[in-house]
């Protein structure tokens, strides 16, 4: 393409509300955009770069055995409810109501969209597995758009689902679209890693995020320095820390009064122990769709409660602080409190590393007391969970080795559903002893407009994108220094000539504009090579720049095709 015909408006002054690389970038260089509060249009050379995207992820899910459908975009809000999400959701679903005040929803998700296409058309194990998905239009109602193509309320999304007659052909596919996911952003040319998940509002048994890693990435992850370890701050684990110190000498279990120690450090100076040896109470009020409960989650003292994993501890739609009446009317003594000498009525939770543990100190639920000597036992199984918030510096779970903190762009997630969907909304087969059966289900997800700005958060300058050849506009620009030096131009248009035979998408800047202007640009909109012809044509030479870099090198014109050809072979 001829640049004098490209519609790619370059602007001088990003938005005010631009502060990531992607965002400022991307609308600076004419790719995109913004048509209200998370809103972006896609010119031309977005759509490309989308456009390319959109063809590796197709390519690899057709050649993992998926199938390509297309859901309505909107969906009728009985699906919705039949599968228990439309109450439960929260105000990111949008929900409509048209003339005849039906109501209907614009889906972020499509998993009630794939069981109504599947139920009661595939009623036999043998026609299992199946897997179908699409790559469509999704909307998610954001309280705070923000980051442009990142945190945006319409995006474009590869959503799949998988069908089985079993829990193990389930992690079979789980498996398979794991290594296909890892195809995919090798392909796209992204520093990526599959990190442990939490499942969120999708649900399931189990989960895993990718995660491009990025210095504006809005998620933690815990990476491990020894072994393929990683996740999410949401779902990590840890090896069980170990005791800084011998436990203290006690005579059993022993209440102390502690006036106005309400805090762990004044529990632990009090007593002269180290803070491995108390318990921390977190107290906070469970929000449920039909409800609210004051629920307590115990962790040791030198920890913190990581929300998420309260959350789903509790089985609640959101966790908020509580005050100070809702506490006392709860049965808890705020301050004081501990996981002995409870109402029978109280709710409550303990980190799964204080299962067994001795000679522990904690409140004793009354005023101005605490209990030492405690051993953390004789408590049912389902008190202990998983609460705490693994830190920097602390033991990998799987080789004991140090886990470090970086940040990550998420780009991808596969879940492992189970029945979750397939049991409420009745979708059953018949299996092997003619048992009627829910469909064990996975759904996998991959944000596709996302990876577009993914892609320049985790390769650009300060000058502007850096694509790599994969998924960039074109692959090459032939700049004409000078459009009144009739050799120059002459040359120029014999080579993007001879590159457009060659199947080469290069894009000859022809405009009538400044040769500063036409740098700007190039090195703004960031496609991997230019050839810039001018002055040193004189001498039987053009330069060829590496945008990666800015590297120039001159080239002599007989050499020239063959270099671009080694490059973008």
């Amino acid at each position: 393409m001829k640049f004098s015909r490209l519609f790619a408006p370059t602007i001088k002054e990003a938005p005010k509300d631009a502060v990531l690389p992607s965002h400022i970038f991307l609308i600076r260089a004419g790719f995109i955009e913004q048509l209200g509060s998370g809103l972006y249009n896609f010119m031309p050379l977005g759509k490309m770069v989308l456009n390319k995207i959109t063809s590796v992820v197709r390519d690899e899910m057709n050649a993992a055995g998926a199938q390509e459908v297309a859901f309505s975009v909107v969906t009728p809000a009985e699906a919705w409810k039949s599968s228990g999400r439309y109450a439960v959701y929260g105000k990111e679903l949008l929900r409509l109501k048209d003339r005849k005040e039906n109501d209907f929803v614009l889906s972020p998700t499509n998993e009630e969209s794939s069981v109504l296409m599947v139920a009661n058309k595939v009623t036999s194990y043998k026609n299992l597995p199946l897997n179908i998905y699409q790559i469509n239009t999704k909307f998610r109602d954001e309280a705070r758009p923000r980051f442009g193509l990142l945190r945006g309320r319409e995006f474009t999304m590869k959503d799949a689902y998988s069908f089985h007659a079993n829990e193990a052909d389930l992690g079979r596919e789980f498996d398979l679209m794991e290594a296909t996911y890892n195809k995919i952003f090798t392909r796209l040319g992204l520093n990526f890693r599959a990190v442990e998940a939490d499942s969120g509002a999708i649900g399931g048994s189990g989960s895993k995020e990718f995660m491009v890693l990025a210095d504006n990435g809005e998620d933690d992850i815990l990476v491990c320095s020894g072994c393929k370890y990683a996740a999410n701050v949401e779902a990590a684990k840890r090896a069980p820390k170990i005791a800084p110190c011998e436990a203290p000498e006690t005579d059993g279990m022993m209440k102390f009064h502690t006036p106005e120690t309400k805090t762990i450090e004044l529990v632990a100076n009090f007593f002269k122990v180290d803070k491995f040896y108390t318990i921390k109470a977190v107290l906070k009020k469970a929000i449920y769709e039909n409800g609210e409960k004051i629920v307590a989650f115990f962790i040791r003292g030198d920890d913190e409660l990581q929300e998420t994993k309260a959350t789903n501890a509790c089985g609640a739609l959101e966790l908020v602080d509580a005050d100070e009446n809702e506490v006392k009317n709860a049965g808890f003594v705020a301050g004081f409190c501990g996981p002995f000498n409870l109402p029978e009525s109280a709710e409550f939770y303990i980190d799964k590393e204080l299962e067994n543990a001795r000679e522990m100190i904690c409140g004793a639920n009354e005023e101005n007391y605490h209990f030492i000597g405690c051993n953390v036992v004789s408590f049912k199984a389902e008190r202990f969970k998983d609460l705490i918030a693994v830190q920097e510096g602390d033991k990998c779970p799987c080789c004991g080795a140090k886990l470090d903190k970086t940040k990550g762009i998420e780009v991808g997630h596969i879940f492992k559903l189970g029945q979750k969907y397939s049991d409420p909304m009745n979708a059953k087969f018949l299996d092997e002893n003619g048992k009627s059966v829910p469909f064990f289900m996975g759904c996998y997800g991959i944000g596709v407009s996302r990876l577009v700005a993914v892609a320049i958060e985790s390769s650009h300058d300060e000058k502007g994108c850096i694509w790599n050849k994969e998924i960039s506009p074109f692959a090459l620009e032939i700049i004409i220094s000078n459009t009144k030096d009739e050799q120059i131009c002459k040359f120029a248009n014999e080579l993007y000539e001879k590159c457009q035979n060659l199947g080469i998408n290069a894009l000859l800047d022809d405009r009538n504009e400044r040769f500063g202007v036409k740098m700007n640009d190039y090195e703004l909109m960031g496609f991997p090579y230019a050839v810039l012809v001018g002055k040193g044509l004189a001498n039987g030479e053009v330069e060829f720049i590496t945008r990666a870099n800015l590297e120039k090198q001159s080239v002599s014109v007989d050499k020239i095709l063959n270099l671009i050809k080694e490059k973008l072979a």
